[in-house]
């Protein structure tokens, strides 16, 4: 045990517990280069800390509880962040079940040409009155939001919420024909 003085002694403290800290952090996070982070990093606050800590102070505590601390910071972060990551996936995965059911469903007859203009149009016919009309100068006649706008004595925000709420009837409206939405958005 280090003799208590005035001030702590860092060097030799250093000396005797680095390796001790840096095994027992080690056993809780699992990687010799998150140990030494964590043991360094606590190290550092106590060479910081040297001239002010209240003396006597038990080093040999004051290391394992800052580094027992330091440790659940780590794993607590690392927790979070892996149930995120494995919620992200499930999403993705989910996603890519959806779509490969999709195209598993898809009837391959719809590409024929009557169809395609058939459900289409049957769609584009569903909106109401002013957002179809918005919608077909935008993605049929080709024209800008801005000159939509202009044209129908519009703000182009209204513009906007209007082919949103085309995207989203449509969307609800092509759900079984999901390839024809899409080439509907990127039209």
């Amino acid at each position: 045990m280090i003799k208590e003085e005035k001030h702590i002694d860092f060097e030799q403290t250093y000396i005797m517990y680095f390796s001790k800290m840096k095994y027992f952090a080690r056993e809780y996070v699992l990687s010799d280069e998150d140990a030494e982070n964590i043991v360094q990093d606590v190290f550092l606050e106590l060479w910081e800390k040297k001239e002010i800590l209240a003396l006597p102070v038990n080093i040999i505590a004051y290391l394992f509880t800052a580094i027992k601390n330091r440790c659940i910071d780590l794993l607590r972060h690392r927790i979070v962040a892996k149930d995120t990551e494995d919620k992200m996936q499930a999403e993705y995965r989910l996603t890519l079940q959806m779509k490969y059911y999709s195209l598993e469903a898809f009837d391959n007859e719809l590409f024929e040409e009557e169809n395609i203009e058939q459900v289409l149009s049957k769609a584009i016919d569903s909106l109401p009155e002013k957002c179809r009309e918005i919608f077909i100068k935008n993605k049929i006649e080709g024209k800008k939001q801005k000159d939509i706008a202009a044209e129908l004595n519009i703000s182009v925000n209204t513009v906007e919420s209007q082919m949103g709420i085309a995207y989203k009837k449509l969307k609800s409206e092509l759900k079984d024909y999901f390839p024809l939405f899409i080439f509907l958005f990127y039209l």
